[in-house]
């Protein structure tokens, strides 16, 4: 008589098998580990306003939005390239070494500096328009950050001033931000003692409205 038993499978050879599903297992996930996103390298490209004058740099816009970004799932990481006192000539002329390679995308702000000094809008404008190309060139993406014109520059300036940045984000495709002191200024409350800069509860109005538009405009990268 033939005895069953001598059908069982050998205990060794389903050791090896499970071990082998267990192999196959673990290389079928490979795939999705290598495809998981990298961090997004983001320079924020801009005056005092970027730089946080007159708040610690934890409290800075750079610092307070990559906090919010990474609050919203976000693996990014926000340089700050703030140097008070640039005019948009000013950071064009820095902007091959305030913006390294890997950078996936900039936040451009600057041209504050312009309106407070009464700078010829064409020159602000032309200067923008040389770093968006620039940045273009080296393939990283731009989200333009806009100023307006204060009241006391007359309505001539202020229109000439204002239209830079509608008119270059469209004719560059950017996405637009079009003020970034929107629901600040003119707020004592939200500003230092200079009236100028935002204070760390004017950072935290601006980081509210901004990190929605800005989460967006990333997500498009990482993709």
């Amino acid at each position: 008589m033939i005895s069953f038993c001598a059908y069982r499978p050998n205990m060794a050879i389903r050791q090896h098998a499970g071990v082998f599903v267990l192999l196959a297992m673990l290389l079928a996930l490979l795939p999705l580990a290598g495809a998981r996103a990298e961090t997004l390298h983001v320079v924020a490209l801009g005056d005092s306003l970027t730089a946080g004058l007159g708040l610690p740099a934890q409290e800075a816009f750079p610092a307070k939005l990559e906090a919010a970004l990474k609050a919203r799932g976000l693996d990014v990481a926000i340089d700050n390239a703030g140097v008070s006192g640039d005019t948009a000539a000013d950071g064009l002329a820095r902007l091959d070494w305030s913006v390294p390679d890997g950078t996936r995308a900039v936040l451009l702000e600057l041209g504050a500096n312009d309106m407070l000094r009464g700078l010829d809008p064409a020159a602000t404008r032309t200067a923008l328009d040389g770093a968006i190309g620039r940045l273009k060139g080296r393939g990283i993406a731009v989200m333009l950050l806009g100023m307006r014109a204060a009241p006391n520059l007359g309505a001539d300036y202020r229109k000439a001033f204002d239209s830079i940045y509608g008119t270059l984000a469209a004719e560059h495709g950017l996405t637009l931000y079009p003020f970034y002191l929107d629901g600040v200024a003119g707020d004592a409350a939200l500003n230092q003692s200079d009236g100028m800069h935002p204070n760390a509860k004017g950072v935290e109005v601006i980081v509210g409205k901004l990190a929605g538009p800005v989460e967006t405009f990333l997500r498009t990268l990482a993709k």
